[in-house]
């Protein structure tokens, strides 16, 4: 008896577990309108990060919608980059052309698939969203992008570097939003996280959770 009860706490618990990570939907609709903001650094020598060296390239922030989160805990480079966000803006935000998109990540790659013709042309699906590979400054931020739901809209503040160390070699972030395939991420350090409240955004009427 005490075996048949135990199995159906944890089933309980794991029912409660995905229940509470569902993507979170909304009506259609641009949410984010800003596009993210980057401004050049002067090169400075590297500074240490951990057992890496991180050289700044540019201060970067940016609003989103997480469109997939994956965490890596086993390849070469979870030791620096422990989880992946593929975040959009702009149409990459509107629930009406997400709706006719499949999302993935893999293998440090972000994903999309649909059906011909795209929801909006490719070249805006490229310029609106990106994967980025984010090393957290600290152990809050650590904690608040492992966190992050599917659907959520965040604030991200922090810098794009070149990173050098043990197994990765010279891992270099993206500069571009327009650029493709490999190479073509943010590796961010990321100084801070914030949630946004969908109620402050003032053309959103309804939230579906």
């Amino acid at each position: 008896m005490k075996t048949i009860s135990a199995l159906a706490a944890i089933a309980l618990a794991l029912l409660v577990y995905v229940f509470l990570q569902r993507p979170i939907t909304y009506p259609p609709g641009v949410l984010i309108e800003s596009d993210p903001k980057q401004t050049a650094l002067e090169v400075g020598e590297p500074v240490a990060h951990g057992e890496y060296k991180l050289k700044p390239l540019a201060r970067f922030s940016l609003d989103a919608r997480i469109l997939h989160r994956k965490i890596y805990r086993f390849d070469r480079e979870s030791g620096l980059v422990p989880v992946d966000l593929a975040l959009g803006w702009g149409p990459m935000s509107d629930q009406s052309v997400l709706d006719k998109l499949k999302i993935s990540q893999s293998m440090r790659f972000y994903w999309y698939e649909y059906q011909l013709p795209p929801p909006i042309p490719r070249e805006e699906i490229i310029s609106h969203s990106t994967n980025v590979h984010v090393i957290p400054a600290n152990n809050d931020t650590a904690s608040f992008c492992k966190s992050v739901r599917q659907g959520e809209l965040v604030h991200l503040e922090g810098e794009l570097v070149e990173a050098t160390g043990p197994a990765i070699g010279t891992w270099r972030s993206s500069l571009s939003r327009t650029d493709t395939g490999n190479g073509a991420c943010e590796l961010m350090l990321v100084e801070s996280g914030s949630r946004i409240n969908p109620s402050e955004l003032r053309h959103l009427k309804l939230v579906k959770r």
